[in-house]
C-alpha cells in the first residue's frame, strides 16, 4: 500500500468536525454579560450617575409595605372587634370656653404637615436654583413646622394616657384602640423626628456651602448639586402623604 492510498485510509477512520457541546450561545447570554460587566465595573465608570434617589425610592417602597401592613391590620381589627370602638370625635377633641370641639387638634397637626411639604417643595425649588439663603430658610421652616407637629403629637399622647389610655386597654371600649393608636401614631411620628434631624444637618450644610464647595463629610454630595435636598424632600413628602392615610383611617372613620 502506497503512502497516498495509506493516508486516505487513515482518513477514512478520522471523524468529520463536530461543533463542541455547549458552545452555542445561550439565549440572552449578551444581556447578561453586559450585566455582569456593569455591575463588576470599576466605581470610576458609575462617578457620575447619582445614586441617592433610587436608594430612597426603594427605602420609601419598602417603607410602604409597613404601613400600609400597620394600617391593614387597624382595619381588620376595627371591623372584628364584639366591643364597641371610641368615637374619634370624642377621645381627640379639646375643650375650648366650656365646649368641646372635636379633632380640632388633629385638623391643625395636619394643616401644619401639609404646610411643610409646601415649604418643602419651594426648598428644592430654590436649590436647584443655588439660592443658598433662601433654601436655607425654607429647610428651617420645613424643620419648625415638623417639630411643632411632633410637640403636637407629644401632647396628643400625654392627654390620652392621662386619660387612661393604654396598649392593653382604654376606658371608651375596645383594648385594641390603643395599641394600635401608639403603634401607628408612634412610628409616623418616629419618622417625622428623623425628617426633621435630617433637615436641620442639611439647612446647616446649604448655609455653609458645603453643598456648592464639595467639602468632604456626611451629605455633601457632588459638587455644585443639590441634590440631597431633593431627595430629603421625597423622604418628607412620603411622610406627609402616610399622615393623610392615618388621617383619613384612623381619625375620620
Amino acid at each position: 500500500m502506497s503512502t497516498h492510498e495509506a493516508a486516505g485510509t487513515a482518513a477514512n477512520f478520522i471523524p468529520a468536525h463536530e461543533p463542541a457541546a455547549n458552545t452555542a450561545p445561550l439565549p440572552g447570554a449578551g444581556a447578561w454579560q453586559s450585566i455582569v460587566s456593569d455591575v463588576s465595573s470599576d466605581q470610576r465608570v458609575f462617578k457620575g450617575v447619582p445614586w441617592g434617589k433610587p436608594m430612597m425610592w426603594i427605602f420609601l417602597l419598602s417603607d410602604t409595605f409597613i404601613f400600609g401592613s400597620f394600617l391593614i391590620s387597624y382595619m381588620t381589627v376595627r371591623v372584628s372587634t364584639t366591643l364597641p370602638w371610641p368615637n374619634p370625635s370624642e377621645v381627640f377633641g379639646l375643650t375650648l370656653f366650656g365646649r368641646s370641639v372635636p379633632l380640632l387638634l388633629i385638623a391643625i397637626m395636619t394643616f401644619d404637615l401639609i404646610s411643610s411639604s409646601g415649604t418643602m417643595a419651594l426648598a428644592v425649588n430654590y436649590g436647584y436654583r443655588r439660592d443658598r439663603k433662601t433654601t436655607f430658610a425654607l429647610l428651617v421652616a420645613t424643620a419648625a413646622l415638623g417639630a411643632t407637629f411632633v410637640g403636637m403629637q407629644a401632647f396628643e399622647w400625654t392627654k390620652l394616657i392621662l386619660e387612661g389610655v393604654r396598649p392593653w386597654g382604654n376606658p371608651w371600649g375596645a383594648p385594641q384602640f390603643g395599641s394600635a393608636f401608639f403603634m401607628i401614631t408612634g412610628f409616623h411620628g418616629t419618622h417625622v423626628t428623623i425628617g426633621v434631624i435630617f433637615l436641620v444637618i442639611v439647612a446647616l450644610k446649604v448655609r455653609r456651602g458645603d453643598l456648592d464647595q464639595e467639602r468632604p463629610g456626611f451629605l455633601t454630595g457632588r459638587k455644585g448639586n443639590y441634590e440631597i435636598v431633593e431627595i430629603l424632600g421625597l423622604y418628607w413628602h412620603f411622610v406627609d402623604l402616610v399622615w393623610v392615610f392615618i388621617f383619613a383611617f384612623f381619625y375620620l372613620w
